[in-house]
């Protein structure tokens, strides 16, 4: 166990934003994932109609490797879906596809395949997307996302507990990743369980719907994720004992939500609220996440909270091999097009069918897709690198 953090609000802040700016130093990679500003910068740069515009639906906004993977149901049933829905709004689902493309080109790129395997990368993502967009079956799993499913499938709380808090005993150990909250963070966690809408989520999801009693008992901030270091991020341990006595244990994360830097549809009509939004986006994309997620506010912010199940596991690009990385590529754009199309009726989705294929010689990449991949991996990997650079020099400072 680590030295217990005691940091006040104000040092917190900043020792969590120097934790985002070395996390984007580790990788090439790691700075695409946690450079989502920058790449709304840069892809607005390419000027107008170098995309095509698609049916303003609500999409991911920030649709990385590390942002899909197995989710589980209510009901502990396990799918691939987009796991993180902090950037979603109604708009553009081109966004989705370069954000994917340029994550998927970053990690052959990390993982030292040749540039041909990018190419195919992308011209079998084209090809998965289509496929989900229609509804189709998404074909063989690949080995790297079948393997992170069936351990999900296996996975229970006490996995959770050991994974997450390092213990199946009802405390949170403060170290490393978990650190000592103030009274008033702790006085509003404690509010929050006498919410009856957080009540009854939390007995729901854990089959649960008598006069069970839930009880907050320990919490924590979580130094967790990348791009968001710096917002409100908590973890409280709940325990839920029923009319017999009999006690249980759930872990809930609660989770500050910002303004989204993903552009918005003109004539987009979405919550102002943004954890609204977020679960507004969860439920159109991903409803296995979306089911499990309230909207709250929390120390005057808003915060969405959602129990945390054993079975939501991160696909870690690590376990690409160089032979599963086109199949990858494909099965995980399956993902996102079948997210896109459940909010499409078939008329929609065979138009917006024929516009993301135009451009397309035979079996290839669409130019439009190949041409802003390669030209924002340029870009990535210049801001990289001067990230690492005045990262090292504020380090020597």
């Amino acid at each position: 166990m680590g030295k217990m953090k005691t940091f006040d609000r104000h040092e917190r802040d900043h020792v969590l934003e120097r934790q985002r700016e070395r996390k984007m130093a580790r990788s090439a990679h790691a700075y695409v994932r946690g450079n989502t500003a920058r790449f709304y910068e840069w892809l607005d740069g390419l000027g107008s109609g170098c995309l095509p515009e698609g049916p303003p639906v609500w999409i991911c906004g920030d649709c990385h490797l590390g942002n899909l993977g197995p989710l589980a149901d209510a009901d502990g049933q396990v799918d691939v879906q987009v796991r993180d829905l902090d950037q979603t709004v109604i708009g553009n689902p081109a966004h989705d596809l370069v954000r994917l493309g340029l994550s998927l080109a970053s990690a052959a790129r990390g993982s030292d395949l040749p540039g041909v395997v990018t190419a195919r990368m992308l011209e079998e993502m084209m090809r998965g997307y289509v496929s989900g967009l229609a509804g189709n079956a998404s074909g063989r799993e690949p080995d790297a996302v079948r393997t992170v499913r069936v351990r999900a499938l296996g996975r229970r709380w006490k996995h959770l507990a050991r994974e997450r808090i390092k213990d199946v005993e009802p405390s949170i150990p403060l170290g490393r990743k978990f650190w000592a909250l103030d009274a008033a963070e702790r006085g509003a966690l404690d509010g929050a369980f006498e919410n009856p809408e957080v009540r009854r989520l939390v007995l729901s999801l854990n089959g649960r719907y008598d006069e069970a009693e839930i009880r907050l008992v320990d919490a924590a901030y979580w130094m967790k994720g990348c791009s968001s270091l710096g917002n409100l991020r908590y973890a409280g341990l709940v325990r839920i004992t029923d009319a017999d006595g009999h006690r249980s244990f759930a872990l809930v994360d609660f989770k500050e939500a910002v303004d989204a830097l993903a552009p918005t549809h003109a004539d987009a009509s979405m919550p102002t609220d943004p954890a609204r939004r977020v679960v507004c986006g969860a439920r159109a994309m991903s409803p296995n996440l979306g089911d499990r997620m309230l909207p709250i506010r929390l120390l005057d912010r808003s915060v969405v909270m959602r129990e945390l199940c054993p079975q939501d596991l991160k696909l870690d690009v690590d376990q690409f091999s160089k032979t599963e990385a086109v199949r990858a590529a494909g099965y995980l754009a399956h993902v996102v097009g079948r997210a896109h199309g459940r909010q499409m009726d078939q008329a929609t989705a065979s138009e917006w069918e024929a516009e993301v294929t135009r451009m397309r010689d035979g079996d290839e990449a669409p130019r439009w897709l190949w041409s802003s991949v390669v030209h924002l991996a340029g870009l990535h990997e210049t801001g990289y690198l001067e990230h690492c650079r005045v990262h090292a020099l504020r380090d020597a400072a």
